[in-house]
């Protein structure tokens, strides 16, 4: 019989540290082995890029979210498509955090390092606490793989490692060896040595076996030969965890039965929740799903995973460059489909003269930028949250743009709703900030009822709308709804609704060029009350005392090393408030108020510093940044410090 360990504040959403401090009663299994339960693990698998490793995590997560643990990924890899083997730019990492309960990041550092090479622990140590199990793979540690990332001496005997827990396993030559009646080369059995590294984890952490069998008969349908020589090296690996007398214990994580509401689960990602939501966008609305895109890291797999769908409506076209790609979209709005397009921080550079042609013409028109490090090409791997100003400014004139960005990968689903609603609505192009972190992480979602997502039907201009002075029905293009200032939306070959369209100042109402200052001047004013009137929820605000008196205000996807940072500090006794802007611009309008009611507020941003600029030039409130733009998300005990330092001030 095995018991539950419980930490302090639930570990604090992934404090990490080794996993052998935290005190439980054990039994052995059947084999006479050590069962340790624990609450929550973080595993970090490491290796060159071409080792499979975000495979290998992949795999890993899809069986720790059919078990039923909450869970948040993060995979890191090179921006280099093929980066020189056995070096430091070349290592890939991908790192799984799962409990028992509610959890909020991908964990400050892992409990269990998993090192394919030299390059893959050098890479990665800092980041491992004392104490915590290492398992590398021995084969690798031999002098030239060592010399290239500055090794003189093995790692694995100079006492280096004395304060870890290491386990030194011949991934290479065992692999190789379990799969010697297969015929393969030397260098084609090593390629399977992640799923046994695979099999290894998953018998040390009492993973399901069954649904990555079948994927790995899927995945290579076409080669039955070595869909089935995987098989064995992640059969092997089980096999190895469970007869060496190197690993004594292994580990149970419980699932997550209290930490989600009754539903449907899967693991989803952010761009393939960002998929489905305009998909269901499109089909709650009742109109054609069209994206122009040009592919750019990291938001190409919108592009991949949407040209799946033709079923739904869905056209995908990949243009020859970023301009085509949204001008292709902008053309498919104008013709009566939802157009998006999609991109990142450099592409929007080059889409800013067509986005302004979209405020200009009002056409719904969904941007969706998946942020990277920048600037030029940047960091193209790497997450940041630099784009807000870009987004919010980055046109020439006054070109107003309303903003929404998601806060989790499941979250991305309801955010394109959302933006998708403002979008037909208010007839306006709309910024969708999600960035690299969202975009590859993944968690558990709950498949929502498509009875209770909303109606997003619009209707289309079909008659003349308006009549002139001797009687005449005409139809004028920009006449607009008194209460969302949107224009008519009419489709090109309807009888009679005939319009001039183009980037020119239009005449109020008729549309006609006009360069009068005076209609200028109320057309500027008139887009920007459109999106200024546009209907958002108003702030909410977590508080549980209500006597804090430091707010920390955050958006995008720092809420989840946010809202575990402040899970922490209130642990401790600490009185602290959280509020977390899923809509920039325009901002809620409680937001003033809320900010006035505080002491302090604290703005933790991947940037250096964008929306406190903005907070503080609208509401006037000395909003205190703390920024990082390294091309990795916040650590919640990096942010607890500072939180509570700047409560303490």
């Amino acid at each position: 019989m095995t018991s539950q360990v419980s930490s302090p504040a639930e570990q604090a959403d992934g404090a990490g540290g080794s996993i052998g401090e935290q005190r439980s009663e054990n039994a052995p299994d059947g084999a006479g082995k050590e069962i340790r339960r624990v609450d929550r693990v973080i595993i970090r698998f490491a290796g060159d890029s071409g080792d499979g490793m975000q495979l290998t995590g992949d795999r890993f997560t899809s069986e720790t979210a059919s078990f039923g643990n909450d869970l948040s990924t993060l995979p890191n890899f090179p921006a280099e498509i093929r980066a020189p083997a056995g070096t430091l730019p070349g290592v890939s990492s991908f790192q799984l955090h799962f409990a028992d309960h509610d959890i909020l990041t991908p964990g400050d550092a892992p409990n269990v390092l998993v090192a394919m090479n030299p390059a893959a622990l050098k890479a990665n140590i800092a980041d491992v606490p004392r104490g915590a199990e290492i398992i590398v793979n021995t084969d690798e540690f031999t002098k030239r793989p060592m010399a290239k990332v500055g090794y003189a001496t093995s790692p694995l005997e100079d006492g280096s490692l004395d304060a870890y827990r290491v386990h030194g396993v011949p991934l290479t030559t065992l692999t190789v060896e379990a799969l010697k009646d297969f015929g393969l080369s030397r260098k084609e059995a090593e390629r399977s040595k992640n799923m046994f590294a695979l099999g290894l984890l998953s018998w040390m952490y009492h993973r399901p076996t069954e649904n990555t069998e079948k994927f790995l008969r899927q995945k290579f349908a076409k080669k039955p030969d070595i869909a089935e020589a995987n098989i064995v090296a992640f059969r092997a690996g089980w096999n190895f965890g469970e007869t060496t007398e190197d690993f004594a214990v292994s580990y149970e994580v419980a699932p997550a039965t209290k930490a989600f509401p009754a539903g449907v689960y899967r693991n989803i990602s952010g761009n393939l929740a960002l998929s489905y939501g305009l998909i269901a966008a499109a089909r709650q609305a009742d109109l054609p799903l069209y994206l122009g895109s040009y592919p750019i890291t990291p938001a190409s797999d919108i592009l991949h995973e949407l040209s799946k769908h033709k079923n739904f409506g869905v056209r995908t076209f990949q243009a020859e460059d970023e301009i085509a790609g949204i001008g292709a979209a902008l053309g498919a709005a104008f013709g009566g489909a939802l157009g998006v397009t999609t991109t990142s921080g450099p592409g929007v550079a080059l889409k800013s003269e067509t986005i302004g042609l979209a405020v200009s013409l009002e056409l719904p028109l969904l941007i969706v930028d998946i942020q990277r490090g920048g600037p030029s090409t940047g960091l193209p791997t790497k997450t940041e949250q630099a784009d807000l100003l870009q987004a919010m400014y980055g046109r020439n004139g006054e070109a107003p743009v309303p903003i929404v960005a998601p806060r989790t990968a499941a979250d991305c689903f309801d955010a394109a709703i959302d933006a998708a609603r403002i979008a037909l609505t208010y007839r306006t192009p709309v910024f969708l900030l999600s960035d690299g972190y969202l975009a590859n992480g993944s968690e558990p979602w709950r498949i929502p009822d498509v009875a209770d997502l909303p109606d997003l039907r619009t209707r289309f201009a079909t008659a003349p709308n308006h009549t002139l002075a001797d009687g005449t029905e005409v139809f004028w293009p920009y006449k607009r709804d008194p209460q969302t200032l949107a224009r008519p939306w009419a489709v090109p070959g309807t009888p009679g609704l005939e319009h001039r369209i183009g980037g020119i100042e239009k005449q109020d109402g008729t549309g006609n060029i006009s360069y009068d200052p005076a209609n200028h001047d109320h057309m500027v004013r008139t887009r920007q009350a459109k999106i200024d009137g546009i209907a958002v929820p108003d702030l909410e605000v977590d508080d549980p005392t209500g006597t804090a008196r430091t707010l920390v205000l955050g958006w995008g996807s720092t809420y989840g090393p946010i809202t575990a940072a402040v899970r922490r500090l209130r642990a401790q006794g600490t009185a602290i408030a959280q509020a977390h802007l899923r809509h920039l611009n325009p901002f809620p309008g409680n937001l003033e108020e809320v900010l006035k009611r505080y002491d302090k507020v604290v703005v933790p941003e991947m940037n250096l510093g964008q929306l406190a600029t903005l907070i503080r030039a609208r509401y006037l409130v000395d909003a205190q940044s703390y920024n990082q733009v390294n091309g990795m998300p916040f650590k919640a005990e990096q942010l607890a410090t500072v939180l509570k330092e700047a409560i303490n001030d």
